[in-house]
């Protein structure tokens, strides 16, 4: 699919951190042979619509390990709630009119997912933000608080996301959709967006994303295929080393 109407600049930012509070240092984790955020740069450049990928980090350990790889790094800072206000930071020295906040722990992310989620914008001039979401298929993720669930209206824009179940599941047959953490922004709304009071929603579930529909903000979302498994401990990161080595395994 060719589009006419690209930006000059969409830029893709990496926010990554180094004190996790459940994972410390898991930026810098090996898998394959190579840091994981090693792994996330390295199929984000493949997106067909990014011009430009940076590393946003606060630690010189993250930002040496990035420069040895051949990332563009800008260096934020550490008083940050959130990857958002990271990625809008480093966001906010460029020229950038279309901004990609790419999961630092997301080392299978789909080059073509980041697209598929670009395009919501760059097909829809009024689209300020745009996300993914992809079809469960397992009861254990349906009942897993860890795993973010989403319901659309019929035009594709989000309704709700939570850690439960939703919808209620009373007549059978429902089908549920996982969230998948990516995000597009334009702009102004991304260097905008800390300034908007987190509501009760946001502060109940934990889910940054509800703030920006509380304050009635739309967030299109977009279907993707695309299977993400994130790492947030050490045992997904065992899960996503197994993938590694099967994938080296049959070439």
């Amino acid at each position: 699919m060719l589009f006419s109407n690209v930006p000059p600049e969409i830029l893709g930012v990496i926010p990554a951190r180094f004190a996790s509070t459940r994972f410390p240092g898991k930026p810098l984790v090996s898998i394959a042979g190579k840091p994981m955020i090693q792994h996330v740069w390295e199929r984000a450049s493949r997106s067909r619509l990014i011009s430009r990928v940076l590393i946003a980090t606060d630690d010189e350990r993250i930002a040496a390990a990035a420069r040895d790889f051949g990332a563009e790094v800008v260096m934020t800072s550490s008083h940050h709630p959130s990857g958002t206000d990271r990625v809008a930071e480093a966001a906010a020295l460029t020229g950038a009119v279309v901004v990609v906040n790419i999961q630092g722990d997301e080392p299978l992310i789909d080059p073509a997912a980041i697209d598929t989620a670009i395009s919501c914008l760059l097909d829809d001039p009024g689209c300020q933000m745009a996300t993914l979401k992809k079809r469960i298929s397992s009861s254990e993720e349906i009942g897993n608080p860890n795993v973010v669930k989403v319901v659309t209206a019929l035009d594709g824009h989000a309704l709700y996301f939570s850690r439960s179940p939703i919808p209620y599941d009373r007549g059978g047959g429902t089908i549920y959709w996982k969230h998948i953490g990516l995000y597009v922004y334009r702009r102004g709304l991304l260097l905008g967006y800390s300034s908007l009071k987190p509501g009760l929603l946001e502060q109940n579930e934990k889910l940054e994303q509800l703030r920006a529909l509380e304050n009635g903000i739309p967030i299109r979302v977009a279907e993707t295929s695309y299977e993400t498994i994130g790492v947030d401990t050490p045992e997904d990161l065992s899960s996503v080393q197994a993938i590694f080595t099967s994938l080296l395994r049959h070439g």
